[in-house]
């Protein structure tokens, strides 16, 4: 018995606080569904005793439950799918466990909490598609949990036993009710993320939920828009809406004269902006157009940016938001996160306008009689022609600061640049001295300049090129009016295929040196745990650590193999301000004071803890949790709501940041080499608000405009 509550009071719900109810439903043999599903999307899931076979039998489905195995190639084409909806149980690829499991099988039974870690990297994920022939597997099905409370289950399936013999329920116990139904609410959140269609609920006779995560502001449409009828064959119109798969909203031809949109209505993505205004508000919807990307990218990535049609400045970094095909957005004074974005006034409805990209289309609908929404078209240049001023004097910007091509650097050149920026962390500012008079470890930073958080960049030269060149960074930077805060890693790809390969490290550490000595007090880099050579750094076995210091040796000698180890030495390992707390891993495991901070060449398991813990987890005990991050805060004299932000540990291989991680609120991750482009969080109006980029080849692109402008 103390075992198991021991256990429970460790386990985090992964849904806690992300889930919200679907408000727009249609009902369905007295079950509400969500007002897009169309009936034969329906796919019912659950673990043992959540009630999936008394839910389809209530609407009539398919009788008899399947199985999928989530490791299987091609599972979404399984037989058991055939026919829907239908309720199946799920196979689960754990560590260790060569075959999926499913949570009733007796190798999972058997297997303590603590050992059964899923494998989320080995669930294969349905594809997507947008021709006429292939077929969208993504949206041939919707994924219900069913996730009732543990007790409920637990009572369900000890009652069942009297009416006949369940071999799942042999040696029940509540605490395998609580495991099995969070490693379903770890799949469903894992498939959402990957974008896979999710939704959840406790009971049939509860309302639907979705989840959505903290700054998760798109809703799928089948969860706010009512199913269109089937096209008939038998008009033009019909045929129209088969083949080019368009709905049967009127067009609406944007011109450079401002029109109110009166009924929601199609606009499509011919490669240029328009304006909609709310209120004396005006927004800017620009296709999202990365350079260098191929026709086959865009044909798959339609996306649409939203932002203030002022250009940025070096006085004034803007945010943004973006709709990606298939969401739907909704733009109003109740949507928190686009109001820190773009701080909607009064005359703003709570819920004025949605706005659904259709395969790259808008379907843009007035939700409010009384309040106004016009559509003007102020820029009539083709976004795939063009590349703003700022963005080509920003890349201009970085060669010649660089001082050069951005490749790396000579063997003599990158020692001089090393040992400056030795230098320069000897005497760097903001950083309360230790009790040998060198830099402390901690990094106390003014309030006044907008930060921008940088997680791991892994190597990856061109997503910290991207952040540098986009929304005027690099000219703020220069002109004292940001700061830029990299927490760590910058070395050591994770990219599979490079993982051996020390050559984008050596460059991404050129570029931030370069940086660090042209802008000392307005970039800034904590260390990480690949900030190292230790033996003992390994990444899928392989030795990275290692492989960097031969690397480094071979190409620039053993002097520079030293400075490089002074430099990891001497850079801090904790930023704060009013602002934020940046850390590269997260906050040390037991309480500690602030000058042991500042002096962890003294205190090396608190130095371990900063750079190398995790969040905890079932299976990973010895981390940090709530009480950490709210120490962390009180030893500052911070808010509770002054947001913690840490690099080290991505949750999934979808996204690059993710916000109130482990049920903690204002306790965020960032991520920053993704191959899709970077993550990072910037102050606006007084908010950390979380950006990404798309990717875009920059070293080559910086290289090749100079060349050609010479």
């Amino acid at each position: 018995m103390i075992r198991f509550c021991w256990l429970i009071a460790h386990m985090k719900d992964p849904l806690h606080k992300i889930i919200k109810p679907i408000k727009e439903t249609q009902s369905i043999r007295g079950v509400e569904l969500p007002v897009g599903l169309e009936f034969r999307q329906l796919v019912v899931t659950g673990p043992p005793g959540a009630g999936k076979t008394y839910y389809i039998n209530q609407i009539r489905g398919w009788p008899n439950e399947g199985y999928l195995d989530l490791t299987r190639k091609g599972w979404w084409k399984d037989q058991s799918l055939i026919y829907r909806p239908r309720e199946i149980h799920l196979g689960i690829p754990y560590r260790g466990f060569k075959e999926a499991l499913a949570v009733f099988d007796q190798e999972w039974l058997d297997a303590g909490a603590d050992s059964l870690e899923i494998e989320y990297q080995r669930i294969r994920i349905p594809p997507d598609s947008d021709s006429l022939l292939g077929t969208n597997w993504r949206d041939r099905y919707i994924f219900e949990f069913l996730i009732p409370d543990p007790q409920v289950v637990f009572e369900r399936r000890v009652n069942r036993q009297k009416e006949g013999y369940f071999p799942v329920d042999v040696n029940l116990s509540l605490e395998t009710v609580t495991r099995q139904l969070e490693a379903y609410s770890k799949v469903a959140l894992y498939l959402h993320r990957a974008g896979v269609n999710v939704y959840m609920r406790s009971d049939i006779s509860q309302p639907p939920m979705l989840i959505s995560e903290k700054g998760e502001v798109a809703l799928p449409p089948w969860a706010v828009a009512e199913i269109q009828p089937k096209p008939s064959l038998k008009t033009i119109s019909g045929w129209r809406q088969l083949v080019l798969r368009q709905g049967a909203l009127p067009w609406f031809t944007v011109t450079d004269e401002i029109q109110e949109l009166t009924e929601a209505s199609r606009i499509p993505h011919d490669g240029k902006s328009l304006d909609i205004i709310i209120g004396r508000l005006h927004l800017r919807l620009s296709p999202e157009i990365p350079l260098g990307a191929r026709k086959k990218y865009l044909r798959q990535n339609k996306n649409w940016v939203i932002r203030q049609p002022e250009t940025c400045t070096d006085r004034q970094i803007r945010g943004f938001a973006r709709v990606n095909p298939g969401e739907t957005i909704i733009l109003g004074r109740s949507n928190k996160d686009y109001d820190d974005i773009f701080n909607f006034k009064k005359e703003v409805a709570k819920r004025h306008v949605s706005i659904t990209n259709s395969r790259g289309d808008l379907l843009i609908s007035p939700l409010e009689r009384d309040k106004k929404v016009s559509i003007v078209r102020l820029d009539d240049q083709d976004n795939r022609e063009q590349m703003g001023v700022n963005r080509i004097a920003a890349m201009r910007e970085i060669r010649e600061l660089y001082g050069g091509r951005i490749a790396e650097l000579e063997a003599a050149d990158a020692l001089s640049l090393l040992m400056d920026v030795n230098k320069i962390l000897l005497q760097e500012t903001y950083r309360p001295p230790a009790e040998n008079d060198s830099p402390g470890s901690l990094l106390e930073l003014p309030d006044e300049l907008p930060p921008v958080i940088v997680g791991d960049l892994h190597g990856q030269v061109d997503n910290l090129l991207k952040i540098l060149t986009e929304n005027c960074l690099i000219q703020a930077l220069q002109n004292n009016r940001a700061i830029l805060c990299i927490l760590g890693d910058a070395a050591h790809s994770e990219n599979a295929n490079e993982m051996e390969n020390m050559d984008s490290s050596i460059l991404i550490m050129d570029l931030i040196l370069s940086l660090k000595r042209a802008l000392p007090s307005n970039v800034f880099y904590i260390r990480g745990n690949h900030d190292s050579f230790s033996p003992d750094l390994f990444k899928n076995g392989i030795p990275q650590g290692i492989l960097m210091k031969k690397a480094l040796m071979e190409s620039r000698g053993p002097q520079y193999v030293e400075a490089m180890q002074i430099f990891y030495d001497l850079v801090p390992y904790l930023i704060v301000s009013k602002s934020f707390i940046g850390i590269h891993a997260g906050p040390p495991r037991s309480e500690v004071k602030k000058q042991k901070i500042i002096n962890l060449d003294k205190n090396s398991q608190i130095a371990r803890d900063l750079t190398n813990n995790r969040l905890k987890r079932p299976y990973y005990l010895s981390g940090y949790g709530k009480s950490e991050i709210k120490f962390l805060r009180k030893l500052f004299e911070l808010p509770k709501s002054t947001p913690i932000i840490v690099g080290h540990t991505p949750l999934d291989p979808f996204g690059s940041i993710w916000r109130n991680v482990g049920g903690i609120k204002n306790h965020h991750i960032v991520y920053s080499s993704h191959q899709k482009g970077p993550g990072f969080f910037i102050k606006i109006r007084d908010k950390m608000i979380p950006l990404t980029y798309p990717a875009e080849p920059l070293t080559k692109l910086i290289n090749r405009m100079k060349e050609s402008s010479e």
